[in-house]
């Protein structure tokens, strides 16, 4: 017994409206597609198996009684060009990674022969390996080396670093170890293209939605009482990996943007410190440029 697309994403727009989910209708549909293995352009003429609609109906209750995230409840977000393996226990990636990723890619240095072979880029506070995945997919003769300290997100990371390297592109190398050491990846000290980072950078008492407060990783989200505790001990790191020119691009919180550029001049090693803003025209994420000579001048 088949039914019809329209009247059960009707009948699931309504179990999440009635559980107090905003976007309801693009869940909806999101849940759907998943459950029909297909693209939610597809739905409009789509018949719906009884026991695929029954799946459907399963996560929509689930997301309206819990309010757990959608992706945790499908297993998938959605990362720019590329799908991630996402759970409880790993942050889920945002849109707004996308805006640094992309930026990265259009920023990174050239090498001898002007394409990607010899470029080494590292991706600090790895998480489920959205931005070190990104880069190995558009870079596939870049080395990509992806830094994650928390056992659960690890598992996730490797799990994707998995996937992506079964799909054919070039394996990111995982590192079990914190961001912050300061003797991570001595091996490649002065010799990184580009260290990027979506640290942790949520001021501890910011208020956060409840799917994000009571279901993602507090490890992931917060960072000391203004949010920049971990930025302040990652931008060290990133200087001494980087090579003169390298590329160095950081994630932060909205109110954070004077903060981090304030951070990264007083550190004296890096020089076009811009901000960039995200799509909703907030304070998103800063940029830099690695001049070693600066530093060894000021010294």
């Amino acid at each position: 017994m088949t039914s019809d697309a329209p009247s059960i994403l009707a009948e699931l727009t309504s179990l999440l409206s009635e559980g107090g989910i905003e976007s309801a209708s693009a869940e909806a549909a999101t849940i759907l597609s998943q459950a029909l293995g297909t693209s939610r352009a597809s739905l409009a003429f789509a018949d719906v198996p009884a026991e695929r609609a029954k799946q459907a109906r399963s996560w929509a209750l689930r997301r309206a009684d819990t309010l757990e995230p959608l992706q945790y409840i499908l297993g998938t977000a959605v990362s720019g060009r590329l799908d991630m393996a996402v759970g409880p226990g790993v942050f889920i990636p945002r849109p707004e990674t996308e805006l640094l990723v992309d930026w990265a890619l259009r920023s990174m240095p050239a090498t001898h022969d002007g394409g990607d072979a010899g470029l080494v880029v590292i991706d600090l506070c790895s998480g489920s390996g959205t931005i070190a995945l990104e880069v190995a997919h558009a870079m596939p003769r870049a080395q990509v080396y992806a830094v994650e300290a928390d056992p659960k997100a690890l598992d996730w990371l490797r799990r994707n670093a998995a996937s992506r390297a079964e799909a054919g592109d070039t394996p990111v190398t995982v590192c079990d170890a914190d961001a912050t050491d300061a003797s991570l990846l001595r091996e490649l000290d002065g010799r990184a293209s580009a260290v990027l980072s979506n640290p942790p950078y949520v001021p501890s008492g910011a208020d956060l939605p409840a799917e994000v407060a009571e279901h993602e990783p507090g490890i992931a989200l917060f960072a000391g009482p203004e949010g920049t505790d971990v930025i302040e001990r990652l931008v060290p790191v990133a200087a001494r990996l980087l090579a003169d020119g390298g590329i160095f691009a950081c994630e932060h919180d909205d109110s954070n943007g004077a903060a981090v550029t304030e951070i990264l001049g007083r550190h004296g090693g890096f020089g076009r410190v811009n901000q960039h803003r995200d799509l909703a025209g907030r304070p998103r994420f800063v940029t830099a440029v690695r001049v070693r000579e600066s530093t060894e001048n000021t010294r």
